[in-house]
């Protein structure tokens, strides 16, 4: 008999953009409404998927996907080229609207946030009526559909937006808590990738209720400290406080890939991709930067990060993929990877810029 679920008395709102590149690129160019569609890569096959309209993903078009399985799949699907400065336009203007209800927003990415809600007044005090306010005002002042997820922690309410995608709301209450995790497949938990699910399946545990009948004990010593947080999940404990974005001493881009990625080349292509979007808002800023560093997230949440400064700035995008390269190639690759970044540091004015680059400065 497992213990029932004591819930922390906080109010968690997930946000979550619907198919958010190409719901941009479909409000603004009105001839690729209903069509099935790819930002990212190109006709030819070359590149991978950085995002799919709902129309193409029926055949089974995801994020990450090489563009030529995409076409194969859908030999009618349209490419796009990506325009990361209006999706980052955009989400500044979502971020606006979060900020009108709470100070306490934590994005993960351009389309998706955490905010904290707990002790509000604001629209009766309930965090449903708050996630369908978010919803509606985005909708009028952006034209694009999200959806959200309410619980009492960060993991529950994560789930529960991706139940009632697109353009919908789910909610999960700790009175329903305890029924809802143990209804779940393990794949659902945040934090449980295809590498640590396959590992569960070998020890007998295929769902939620599973989980929360396995000992802590037994769960540390197959899978480490991550066995105590499967643990805690499994009972509804989830402790992670929402953190509200703060300024940087630096200027990155990454991304989180819908199914976990193994294969060099669309690594590398993603890489390139998140590095091109990152050099664009340094030169946007007008700064330049001496260091760069590459971070990789794996299947089971563990992450690295590799960097490399310069004596003289980076001058272009392309002047990294050397250094990207040899990072990308540094790192361990005993797991599938998960997300991609880019950061570069060891910022200064882009008029301190010295005139020449040495690309293979050790």
């Amino acid at each position: 008999m497992t213990a029932s679920i004591q819930p922390t008395l906080r109010k968690i709102i997930h946000l979550d953009m619907d198919a958010f590149y190409a719901s941009v690129e479909q409000r603004d160019f009105p001839e690729l409404r209903g069509k099935p569609l790819v930002v990212g890569g190109d006709p030819n096959g070359r590149g991978v998927v950085a995002a799919a309209s709902y129309e193409v993903r029926k055949f089974g078009v995801r994020s990450a996907m090489s563009c030529y399985e995409a076409r194969k799949r859908c030999p009618e699907v349209l490419f796009v080229r990506p325009r990361f400065d209006v999706y980052r336009a955009v989400s500044a203007d979502i971020r606006k609207i979060m900020h009108r209800l709470t100070p306490l927003v934590e994005p993960l990415s351009l389309d998706e946030a955490y905010l904290d809600v707990t002790g509000l007044s604001a629209h009766k005090g309930s965090a449903t009526l708050m996630a369908n306010w978010l919803r509606a005002q985005i909708l009028e002042q952006t034209g694009l559909n999200a959806s959200a997820g309410v619980s009492f922690n960060k993991m529950l309410a994560k789930i529960a937006s991706d139940i009632n995608k697109p353009n919908g709301i789910a909610v999960i209450t700790p009175a329903d808590a305890e029924a809802f995790i143990s209804s779940l497949p393990i794949e659902r938990f945040h934090g449980i990738g295809k590498a640590t699910a396959k590992r569960m399946h070998a020890l007998g545990i295929s769902t939620g209720a599973d989980l929360r009948r396995t000992e802590a004990t037994l769960l540390v010593n197959e899978f480490g400290k991550r066995g105590q947080f499967y643990y805690d999940i499994a009972h509804g404990k989830d402790l992670r406080q929402v953190k509200a974005e703060r300024q940087h001493k630096s200027v990155g881009s990454e991304t989180t890939f819908r199914d976990n990625l193994s294969a060099d080349a669309p690594l590398l292509a993603q890489i390139y991709e998140q590095n091109a979007d990152a050099f664009s808002q340094l030169q946007k800023k007008q700064l330049i930067a001496y260091t760069i560093t590459l971070k990789v997230k794996y299947a089971d949440f563990t992450q690295i990060t590799r960097s490399h400064t310069l004596s003289t700035s980076f001058t272009s995008a392309e002047s990294a993929h050397y250094w990207l390269d040899k990072l990308f190639t540094d790192i361990a690759r005993t797991l599938p990877i998960r997300l991609v970044g880019v950061t570069y540091s060891s910022l200064a004015p882009a008029s301190q810029s010295l005139p020449q680059l040495n690309l293979f400065d050790f």
